[in-house]
């Protein structure tokens, strides 16, 4: 699968740009606030990592195309940039609010798609 999407850059490009699309319009949502506990904190720490790390695998393998290793730090650049960029978006969304946080959680699941996605480059 991973080869049919670097061999066919305008489908995986524009799963990235869905995938941007989606995070976007989901950080323009406003959620009711729920009881404080642990299952309210566990759920977007795991939507930050999944969402930032689904982006940047498909960054990957748009910009990459598993072959151009000097890419990488591009891919992860444009995705924590997008981290960043969603935060500041919230700012303007009523209910939402930005945080820090939520960026080392995206960038953690950018490093870890990242991690994940290194083995496609042969030495």
């Amino acid at each position: 699968m991973l080869t049919y999407l670097e061999k066919h850059t305008k489908l995986s490009i524009s799963i990235t740009i869905l995938i941007a699309i989606t995070i976007f319009y989901l950080s323009s949502q406003t959620f009711p606030q729920g009881a404080p506990g642990p299952e309210f904190t566990l759920k977007p720490i795991i939507y930050h990592f999944l969402a930032f790390a689904t982006l940047n695998l498909f960054l990957l393998i748009s910009i990459t195309k598993g072959k151009n290793k000097s890419l990488i730090l591009t891919a992860i650049t444009i995705a924590i940039l997008y981290a960043i960029s969603d935060e500041i978006h919230q700012l303007f969304v009523p209910g939402r609010h930005g945080s820090i946080s939520d960026i080392l959680i995206d960038t953690i699941g950018i490093l870890t798609a990242t991690i994940i996605y290194l083995p496609r480059f042969k030495k």
